[in-house]
């Protein structure tokens, strides 16, 4: 394709992308295909010649879209969203246009200086000190694994990157049991080991990091020997929605010259409106802070908030600068490739400029308090059927339940069964998770079109399934 003929595509893709948002809904909101469905409709070799556009966006709609899961259907209960309100995928086509690599200032000082302020305007909306700074990192994962990396450095004396792990006393990292899987993974990647991430149990309604069993793991590790880094926090959690006593375990953090790396990768969005922010006191003590407004917030993915104390920490943990990446004349600038894993960085900070523009921030809160209060009155509902059980209460617009009909002792197996029916039904979508080792099925909304009518749709399909399929 020559770049004169793009805008008459480019109008077709335009005009196809705005019936799809508004006629998702009529869609099954989970793909249908059998696995290797797709894959078996795709040529086994690449074409020697280019083919027409026309022909390509034909396979696009004929084999591509039937395998597609609709993040954006209006009833995805799933999971957590992951959203793309409109203005944010019109800067997300601007930012592929233009395509900036922005590692550095000097590579696109516009990307880089947006990208400062618009993590102050969200730092602002989470009502943050002054003192925290941000970078957009590309997921969570990606946070947390930077975080991992400077309790590690900290921790050593800045001497793990030059000198490694051989040789040092065990470094130990202390966490909840509900805690995201990313974590494994930044302990993994890190080098510190899966055997030195410490599981602290928790206890409460918030299924959240008991304070003195957490004081009692740090004392027994340093009886051992061991060298304690830090502590990973978690608000929000994937399961239903665990949230750990934020201001009692930052506590102990500073008792003992912990590093803490707070996980609210989904509830933080919530933190803009001030009556949840209850569910992290003394948050502003934080080293570390993450949410993704690739979730809840309506940005399109990827796009990950990442707020720290001291981010002079960070950058001495990761930055590298060879001479052929050094901006030479300028002084008091900022490369955020330092404050990250990646050198090469996309210009995610335009589709926050373009949300924030369009909605404002009382029209994001009105969204959030909507999904919150919905999802509630859905709980309230299903609570009152004598066949069914809440299994864990609203944090925030997610909660779990079980089906118990009298009679039934299989009831992991039923649950399953049920969570599959009502996904192949495809009016909804719902996902499991295991709570004290039973299986329960979650309930979170949190789409960025979603309506009361399609929340309380799904009282109608869960109950009308469980009753006349099982």
């Amino acid at each position: 394709m020559k770049w004169d003929e793009f805008s008459e595509w480019g109008r077709k893709v335009s005009d196809w992308t705005q019936d799809y948002h508004l006629t998702v809904g009529d869609r099954p909101v989970r793909a249908k295909t059998e696995p290797g469905e797709v894959l078996n409709a795709l040529p086994l070799s690449p074409p020697e010649g280019g083919e027409g556009m026309a022909q390509i966006f034909e396979d696009f709609e004929t084999i591509v879209m039937p395998g597609i899961t609709h993040w954006q259907h209006p009833r995805f209960f799933a999971y957590f969203t992951s959203n793309a309100a409109a203005p944010s995928v019109l800067a997300e086509f601007l930012a592929s246009a233009i395509a900036p690599q922005c590692m550095l200032w000097q590579t696109s000082p516009a990307a880089t200086e947006l990208e400062t302020r618009m993590m102050d305007w969200l730092r602002q909306a989470l009502d943050l000190p002054d003192q925290f700074q941000g970078v957009i990192q590309d997921t969570a994962s990606s946070a947390t694994l930077a975080a991992v990396l400077t309790m590690r450095e900290k921790a050593l004396a800045w001497r793990g990157n030059q000198d490694g792990l051989f040789n040092q006393k065990q470094l130990r990292i202390y966490c909840s049991s509900e805690v995201h899987t990313s974590i494994d993974r930044a302990i993994w990647v890190s080098g510190i080991g899966q055997q030195n991430l410490v599981r602290v149990p928790i206890k409460g309604d918030w299924r959240g990091m008991d304070p003195d069993a957490l004081e009692a793991a740090i004392q027994a590790d340093i009886a051992a020997g061991h060298q304690p880094a830090g502590v990973i926090l978690c608000v929000g959690g994937t399961g239903v929605g665990a949230t750990d006593p934020v201001a009692e375990v930052l506590d102990i953090a500073e008792k003992h010259g912990l590093y803490t790396h707070v996980d609210a990768a989904w509830a933080g969005s919530a933190m803009i409106c001030p009556e949840y922010r209850h569910y992290w006191p003394g948050i502003e003590r934080a080293d570390s802070i993450v949410f993704n407004p690739h979730k809840w917030l309506g940005v399109q993915f990827d796009c990950s908030a990442h707020f720290l104390k001291n981010p002079d920490d960070l950058v001495q943990t990761l930055a590298i600068s060879p001479e052929y990446l050094k901006t030479h004349g300028r002084d008091g600038i900022i490369n955020y490739s330092e404050w990250s894993v990646p050198l090469g960085r996309r210009f995610r900070a335009l589709k926050i400029w373009f949300l924030i523009r369009t909605y404002g921030l009382d029209g994001l809160r009105d969204r959030l308090r909507n999904h919150i209060n919905w999802s509630t009155a859905l709980h309230n509902k299903l609570a009152q059927e004598p066949d069914f059980e809440i299994t864990s209460a609203p944090m925030w617009s997610l909660w779990s339940f079980r089906y118990t009909p009298t009679g039934r002792e299989d009831l992991d197996e039923l649950n399953q069964t049920l969570v599959n029916k009502i996904n192949d039904d495809g009016r909804i979508y719902l996902t499991q998770t295991r709570l004290d080792g039973q299986l329960v099925i979650r309930f979170q909304a949190g789409q960025f079109e979603t309506t009361e009518a399609d929340v309380m749709m799904a009282y109608d399909v869960i109950t009308e399934i469980a009753r006349t399929q099982l």
